[in-house]
């Protein structure tokens, strides 16, 4: 008998392996070699794993099946089967399987457990469906595959459909198919049905309890799951690794650091630290319940690091902003420990460098992606993309997403952010309107980074889109989200609207406070946002110093100087809140915007520091509005000494000569301007009509209708004359002709917007106009005007706050 003849010599690991000299004799075998032989043989091969050795048997079945004309038994094929499948080669198992005339229950069920476990996930399925066609029945061993495949793709449906014919075949006391039910219904967000599927089983071992457990924590349901994990223990089941590594999830969501301690103290009680995937579990609870030094203290009690640890401990130093400590560690697990990075690992290490902005080393990665392969990676492309526009290198950055062969949502949301953060919010829209044309769906990532472009450029009807494909969604329930339309709305002027956002926020953190604050500021409603700050102390909420940023800044445009004061002394005195420079510069803007210039100086003497270039240039502003040329001039030569000369200082300068008739003080001004390499940032301003943004520079010409947009504003200004309207010309830098100076005047961005706004508007619709300057006085008092003449409201927002006109009367009572 051939079996006689085969050798077997024991491996280290005992499993045994089929010596190599006896297929000399199959080959030389003729139709003696009998069914009984393969299969004994096949069996050895099954129990070794032996790819090889099996395949050369198959490869005899197969030259015996031509030599002798007659088909290979189907018990032989079922085992060729079982042999790949046990080797892992499911493509290999699927040809052999199509070639049996009748399978088994048992194929049926490996063939579909191998798809099930290796994936696609629809042919296990599609196997399934084929299997009941053929009138075979299925078992109880057939169900935990086949709803495996139903978890992986998410198909509620088609395994409710399943579990009726778990029902109608009386499987529902099997505890394997249940506990498949069970992770099933839990992976597709069906918690009810995972519980009633898990209350109505007679018998349940620990790996149900985990599946449910492990279910109610994917979904962040903190409470339920420990609930879930003292019952467990009532019943006197211990819990094991995996129902620790299933819990730790929702702790680190609900940062539960004193549950996590807890567990931690019982997973050293039962030795499962030791295990590295347990350990790995709590390094990451630690890290995200921002404990960092528990988290290094777990990773350097580990006896054995997986890339998987290096990568949770790479993450944590990340996710704390330890960025460089981050990258450290990177170098010693490649350099000390000669590990090669993951995807998932160099994804991490990337994206500590664009937190850093270390644009060195964010290329040396990048080459190492390249020389790895890794760069073909999509997660690694998308962290590539974001880390050159976050260093400001945004042509290497659409270079790179150019060059990427398959993009996704994150790649187009890596580029709209980057877009959007070095202030080209116009590519940012572009990018995004292509990203829908190509079918991308825009998730909640990509809106957080839309809604700022909406907000910059007052967008307020593609903000809108955003908002209503945001509820469709589902987005809105996100606490970001909501900040983000709370922005949004208030940049686009629409006050209102963004505190109703803010009423409707389910969860309101920090963020939702001050966004809510700095609004009502902007808009120069200093009381109503007094009031919000008082509301969010009665909320229990503690302010943090943002907050306080916000609600001086709110007082400094409603001229609230008496609030102002009070609320700067309450930070350290009643809030523990030390204050820096930023308040500081805050409280130097509000005294010196209502001319307290003195007061000002006193309190610049009282800093604990140094004022920085910020706090003098909020002075310089206060000397040019209440035209205190001497103190200008004193403030201007601080700044002079201090290096720091911006070119916003030297215009203020410069109008403060020329309110005065100092032309020649001025150019020397403009020319020192010059000479120093500052060039003044021409005012530019958008309006959205359409969906469509439309923006305009002073003095241009370029606009296709620039010739209509000129003649309707020689219109308005010969009617604003007629109300007593008279330029401004100490808003212009140069000592020209008053009539030309009325030229120049006119032509303002501001005034192009308007103009443009009342040509394609409806009689009587509102305009929104966005300034990236601070409006001047002359357009100031020209909106005014303007909206007397057309009987329509008009609102601007400059680079300092909004300005809403109605009746000739701007909101901000020319306290600006």
């Amino acid at each position: 008998m051939l079996w006689a003849r085969l050798k077997f010599t024991p491996r280290k690991n005992s499993i045994c392996t089929i010596h190599n000299a006896v297929f000399t004799d199959i080959y030389s075998q003729t139709k003696a070699a009998c069914t009984v032989d393969f299969t004994r043989l096949l069996d050895a091969c099954i129990k070794s794993k032996s790819l090889i050795e099996g395949k050369k048997i198959h490869q005899v079945l197969i030259k015996n099946q031509n030599d002798y004309l007659h088909l290979i038994p189907s018990p032989l094929l079922e085992k060729v089967t079982h042999l790949y499948i046990a080797c892992n080669r499911v493509e290999l198992a699927r040809h052999v399987f199509d070639e049996i005339s009748n399978p088994s229950v048992i194929i049926w069920n490996l063939m579909i457990r191998a798809y099930a476990w290796n994936g696609p996930f629809e042919e296990s399925l599609r196997l399934y469906w084929w299997m009941l066609d053929s009138g075979m029945r299925p078992t109880k061993f057939t169900f935990p595959s086949v709803l495996k495949a139903c978890s992986g793709l998410q198909a509620l449906e088609e395994g409710k459909e399943i579990h009726d014919h778990v029902r109608r075949l009386g499987l529902e006391s099997d505890v394997f198919v249940c506990t498949a039910l069970i992770d099933l219904y839990a992976k597709c967000g069906d918690l009810v049905e995972a519980r009633g599927v898990f209350d109505g089983m007679s018998y349940r071992d620990v790996v149900a309890w985990n599946a449910i457990i492990a279910g109610f924590s994917l979904h962040g349901k903190y409470e339920e799951t420990i609930q879930l994990l003292l019952e467990m223990q009532k019943e006197r089941i211990n819990p094991n690794y995996s129902t620790i590594v299933g819990i730790l999830p929702t702790v680190a969501l609900a940062t539960a650091l004193r549950q996590g301690k807890a567990i931690h103290g019982f997973c050293v009680r039962r030795v499962f630290t030791k295990d590295v995937v347990v350990a790995t579990a709590l390094l990451d609870m630690y890290a995200k319940c921002y404990c960092l030094s528990y988290a290094r203290g777990i990773f350097d009690m580990m006896e054995v690091w997986n890339e998987v640890t290096w990568s949770a401990m790479i993450g944590a130093y990340v996710m704390c902003n330890f960025n460089r400590e981050a990258l450290e560690l990177y170098d010693e697990m490649m350099i000390d420990n000669h590990m090669i990075p993951s995807s998932v690992t160099l994804g991490i290490a990337v994206r500590a460098c664009a937190k850093l902005t270390d644009l060195s080393k964010g290329r040396c990665l990048h080459c190492f992606t390249i020389k790895s392969g890794l760069v073909l990676d999509l997660m690694v492309s998308n962290t590539l993309i974001s880390m050159y526009a976050k260093c400001g290198i945004i042509e290497d950055a659409l270079r790179f997403f150019d060059g990427v062969n398959l993009t996704d949502t994150v790649s187009y949301s890596a580029i709209i952010s980057g877009y959007v953060q070095n202030g080209n919010v116009e590519e940012a829209l572009r990018f995004f309107q292509e990203m829908q044309l190509y079918g991308i769906e825009p998730d909640m990532a990509t809106m957080i980074a839309i809604l700022p472009a909406c907000s910059h450029l007052a967008a307020l009807q593609h903000g809108t889109c955003g908002h209503s494909y945001s509820i469709v969604r589902g987005f809105v329930a996100d606490t970001s989200i909501c900040n983000a339309l709370i922005d949004m709305y208030s940049k686009c002027g629409k006050i209102c609207i963004a505190r109703a956002v803010f009423d409707r926020i389910l969860k309101r953190d920090i963020v939702s406070w001050n966004t809510m604050i700095i609004g009502y500021g902007m808009h120069g409603l200093g009381m109503e946002a007094l009031v919000l700050f008082h509301d969010m102390l009665a909320a229990g909420l503690n302010p943090d110093d943002v907050t306080f940023i916000c609600l001086l800044s709110a007082c400094t445009h409603s001229g609230l100087v008496v609030e102002g004061k009070h609320w700067f002394n309450a930070m350290s005195q009643d809030f523990d809140i030390v204050p820096r420079m930023d308040h500081y510069v805050c409280m130097v803007d509000l005294l010196s915007r209502a001319g307290l210039l003195t007061e000002v100086h006193n309190f610049i003497e009282e800093m604990p520091f140094e004022p920085d270039v910020h706090v003098w240039s909020a002075v310089l502003a206060g000397c040019r509005i209440h035209k205190n040329i001497e103190f200008g001039e004193e403030i201007s030569r601080k700044i002079h000494r201090l290096g720091t000369e911006g070119t916003g200082n030297f215009v203020l300068l410069s109008n403060m000569y020329s309110a005065v008739g100092r032309w020649d003080d001025a150019a020397q001004i403009r020319i020192m301007q010059k000479d120093l390499g500052f060039k003044k940032s021409p005012g530019c301003s958008w309006i959205e009509i359409g969906g469509v943004v439309h923006a305009f520079i002073g003095g241009d010409r370029s606009h296709p209708q620039s010739v209509e947009i000129n003649k309707k504003l020689d219109e308005l200004l010969a009617e604003m004359k007629k109300l007593g309207y008279c330029a401004e010309s100490s808003f212009v830098l140069q000592d020209i002709e008053e009539e030309e100076k009325e030229r120049i005047l006119l032509y303002h961005s501001e005034k192009l917007a308007i103009a443009f706004g009342i040509l394609r508007l409806g009689p009587s619709k509102p305009i929104l106009i966005t300034k990236n300057l601070r409006v001047c006085g002359d357009c100031h008092t020209a909106i005014k005007l303007i909206t007397l003449v057309t009987k329509r409201d008009i609102t601007v927002r400059d680079a300092s706050r909004f300005h809403h006109f109605k009746n000739g009367i701007c909101n901000c009572g020319d306290f600006w």
